[in-house]
């Protein structure tokens, strides 16, 4: 730690006690200055920052990042972390001492070295604060630590996220080429296809307002300060190529045959009211009455409403025909691949994160996953169990008579 020593001045001991009266009441001035947020004559940190928000440790492992200021002061301040979960996470030194400069520099940059040390998995946020207070202001600065037990299961749980992307992006693909193949679309429900264009169409929204609109992401962030955009550029595609690959199938239903197949009133009036819902909605956040992003957490919730129910009319279509012809197995195999991995993915994070209630406390997720799991297996069921006799010849002229 550096010393400064007393200057010495002639005059004996009157000088020095007039000059530690002028000592004492400049450093009043200059702590009433630093209270009220005024810039002084003795100079001032201009701002203080994180080279990094986020870090990623591993357990009894050292992770290294700087905090940097810009502008000096002359007295010693104290960085304080504010650690949400203390026993994840720690770090060294704390407090980082500061020290005063005698002749402060107001552009100078400063680099201080910090240690994060995990000591046991979980997410934590941290805040930082200084003192003395008032001395500069740290609301912006933040960090979000991760610590897990294995760098090789996130590796794999990346690898798993992008494998059940690509399954659940082909899955479209089987039944666009089971429609061609047969020039028929008899077999395949259309309160599905409604559902699933509805439910796309929303997704689709939501993730483009969110990824495109600064505004919206303004919105996002002064409700969440501390958090990530949920919402990827892999999102944004997945979404509106799953809008584009249901409308090529819905397309399909207009060139080939398809008998006297509709979508049902029941159907109608289900997306009757998600349409009202939308424009209620949207019209609010015209007038000003919600904010966009309410609008678009509205539309998610539509979409969230939809996957519950879409798969029921073509499970009871295939109930009601005894086969599944038309409908294509390909498509339940490979989201099946998709919602097993996705489920996965959410145990190998939990479990390396120690961070158990995202994975059953998620209910929306973790129940969704679940569900259409269920669904494919059923599907799955009344393809190869229930109606494996079903010959595609013989009902086709069954239809026809």
């Amino acid at each position: 730690m550096a010393h400064i020593r007393p200057a010495m001045f002639p005059g004996g001991y009157a000088a020095a006690s007039s000059h530690s009266l002028r000592d004492c009441l400049s450093r009043f001035i200059l702590g009433m200055l630093l209270l009220a947020g005024v810039p002084s004559a003795y100079g001032e940190i201009e701002r203080i920052y994180l080279d990094s928000t986020d870090l990623n440790i591993l357990v009894d492992d050292n992770h290294l990042f700087h905090l940097v200021q810009i502008g000096e002061s002359n007295v010693t301040l104290q960085i304080h972390t504010q650690v949400q979960h203390p026993d994840i996470v720690q770090f060294v030194p704390s407090p980082l001492d500061i020290p005063g400069s005698a002749d402060p520099n107001d552009t100078a940059e400063i680099t201080h070295d910090i240690w994060a040390y995990g000591k046991s998995p979980g997410h934590s946020e941290v805040t930082f604060n200084a003192t003395p207070v008032g001395s500069v202001n740290l609301s912006s600065v933040f960090l979000r630590v991760t610590v897990m037990h294995s760098n090789t299961i996130s590796i794999i749980s990346y690898i798993m996220g992008w494998i059940y992307f690509a399954a659940w992006s082909v899955s479209f693909y089987p039944q666009i080429y089971i429609n061609f193949k047969r020039k028929s679309v008899v077999g395949l429900n259309f309160d599905f296809l409604a559902l699933n264009i509805m439910g796309f169409t929303m997704y689709s929204l939501f993730n483009c307002g969110l990824y495109f609109s600064k505004a919206i992401q303004d919105e996002y962030l002064s409700r969440h300060p501390r958090s990530v955009n949920p919402v990827q550029l892999n999102d944004v595609f997945f979404s509106l190529h799953a809008a584009f690959a249901t409308l090529v199938t819905i397309t399909q239903c207009y060139l080939y045959e398809r008998d006297d197949q509709r979508v049902s009133m029941t159907g109608r009036g289900i997306l009757s009211g998600f349409v009202v819902v939308v424009i209620v909605t949207a019209g609010l956040g015209a007038g000003g009455q919600i904010e966009w992003l309410d609008f678009l957490y509205g539309c998610s919730y539509i979409k969230l409403c939809i996957t519950l129910i879409k798969y029921v009319p073509q499970a009871y279509m295939n109930y009601k025909r005894k086969s599944t012809v038309g409908w294509s197995i390909g498509n339940i195999f490979l989201d099946f691949v998709g919602g097993f991995l996705s489920i996965l993915q959410m145990a190998l994070n939990a479990y390396n994160y120690n961070d158990w209630i995202s994975f059953f406390g998620d209910a929306t997720k973790f129940g969704l996953g679940l569900f259409s799991l269920v669904f494919d297996v059923f599907f799955i069921l009344q393809h190869y169990v229930f109606y494996r006799h079903a010959d595609e010849k013989k009902y086709d002229l069954d239809v026809k008579a």
